[in-house]
């Protein structure tokens, strides 16, 4: 029998190994000092940046969390999380799912970020300069004078605290010229300021903003291809219950929409006025929703609007049956062109005469939509588009009649009379604005014409 190996023989050591003296702290511990030690000797101050977090599912937010846990308290260390506090907590609250005690996520949260800085919500003064900050970066600007316009801007925003305003005056006082697009561009930015601040929806959310305005960017130059009238402030309005409105609301109103003759959701005007008023009303199934309330405080009033075109350019969402639909292909190039170029329309009245009544009604409808967006009735070029139609047809010569009679009197002036003379309806016309009151110079006009004809 061989005797036992004697201590310390060859080769023990590598049957017994020692325990390491190594854990996961003492690791994490020299992976600190190591990092520490690093800095130091470079002498600088390391300051991470981590901007959207709150984009991540919330596995990866909570390990990403994690990894800043090991650096914390470090010196010469710093991290920036830039991210939506609500989502974050929610990522928390879903990594301690099934723990009821909501202390947990509160208690993670306050201990991780150290010195919390909350961005305030945007006013209608800074949407409006932001918005417009946006149409002069996307301009034929050099970078030079939109840098020049965007210091400009600032500077006046830190007024604002004193009753300064940034508005299309302001803004117009930054460059000399703008272009006259931009300027209209100013426009659009001081109506729907108002509307992107008021929105629970949108909040003045910048990056939400944006969206918004790419989309309704997009769906306007949709409506000029399309020879479409919209009311940019409408589209938005429309565009905001697409987005954030109940789907049943939003299809009720498409098919109100379709019903209406004249294209309006007259429903709306009674929950309109009180909602502007500040009263309390009743609504009735997907329309009783909170949403719906505030939508319905927002200006404009839709309810006597032609909302036909907002819709048109809205089909991904909107399955509306428009008109033109029943148009055949010479008809439709008829519409496009006397769209486009109104005051030339007088010179396709032999083409119009050819086409049946079904179709000459449909191109007034589309005239008369784009007629309503008029303020002034004097000669504007859409008169004349209108004036063909109705000598090619006389029915549409009576619903041309209806329309002018329904404007208010203060829009008529006396240019608009020898323009209409000489038609079937022209007298009707001429009563029904005297007997609403029209201006003195529009009483002499019509006098002076009505005499004329019966000199003749």
């Amino acid at each position: 029998m061989a005797p036992p190996a004697a201590e310390g023989a060859p080769g023990a050591s590598k049957l017994i190994n020692p325990a390491p003296d190594s854990s996961p702290p003492k690791e994490i511990h020299a992976i600190r000092k190591s990092f520490t030690d690093t800095l130091s000797e470079m002498g600088i101050t390391l300051v991470v940046l981590i901007d959207d977090l709150d984009r991540c599912l919330p596995p990866t937010t909570i390990s990403t969390l994690e990894a800043i846990r090991l650096f914390l308290f470090l010196e010469n260390t710093a991290f920036v999380i830039a991210a939506d506090d609500t989502m974050i907590k929610h990522a928390v609250r879903k990594h301690f799912e099934g723990i009821e005690n909501e202390t947990l996520v509160t208690s993670y949260f306050d201990k991780l970020i150290q010195i919390p800085i909350r961005v305030p919500p945007l006013g209608t003064q800074e949407v409006r300069a932001y918005m417009m900050l946006l149409f002069v970066e996307n301009s034929a600007l050099s970078d030079a004078d939109t840098e020049a316009i965007r210091e400009k801007v600032c500077g006046q925003l830190q007024q604002t605290w004193r009753g300064q305003r940034v508005d299309r005056a302001f803004i117009e006082t930054t460059y000399d010229p703008f272009p006259a697009e931009l300027l209209g561009r100013f426009d659009t930015a001081d109506r729907l300021a108002p509307l992107m601040v008021s929105a629970s929806q949108i909040a003045g959310n910048p990056r939400l903003i944006k969206r918004f305005l790419n989309a309704l960017s997009i769906r306007m130059a949709i409506a000029r291809i399309h020879g479409v009238a919209v009311d940019e402030a409408v589209l938005a309005k429309l565009m905001l219950f697409e987005r954030s409105g109940p789907s049943d609301a939003y299809e009720e109103l498409i098919k109100v929409v379709n019903e209406n003759e004249e294209g309006r959701p007259t429903f709306l005007a009674d929950w309109e006025e009180k909602a502007l008023a500040g009263q309390e009303f009743p609504l009735e199934g997907p329309w009783d929703v909170a949403f719906v309330r505030e939508w319905l405080a927002l200006q404009p009033q839709l309810a006597d609007i032609d909302l036909r075109g907002a819709l048109y350019v809205s089909r991904e969402h909107a399955p509306l049956v428009t008109p033109e639909d029943r148009l055949s292909s010479g008809a439709a190039e008829l519409l496009t062109g006397i769209l486009e170029n109104p005051d030339m329309a007088g010179a396709v009245r032999d083409q119009l005469e050819q086409l049946p009544p079904t179709e000459t009604a449909v191109i007034m409808d589309r005239i008369l939509a784009s007629a309503r967006q008029e303020q002034e009735w004097g000669t504007p070029p859409i008169l004349d588009a209108a004036l063909a139609v109705a000598a090619a047809d006389p029915a549409a010569g009576v619903r041309f009649a209806g329309f002018l009679q329904e404007r208010p009197p203060s829009q008529v002036t006396p240019s608009i009379v020898p323009k209409i003379s000489g038609h079937s309806w022209t007298s009707q016309v001429y009563e029904s604005w005297l007997a609403a009151d029209v201006g003195g110079p529009v009483k002499r006009a019509i006098a002076q014409r009505t005499t004329a004809a019966d000199g003749r």
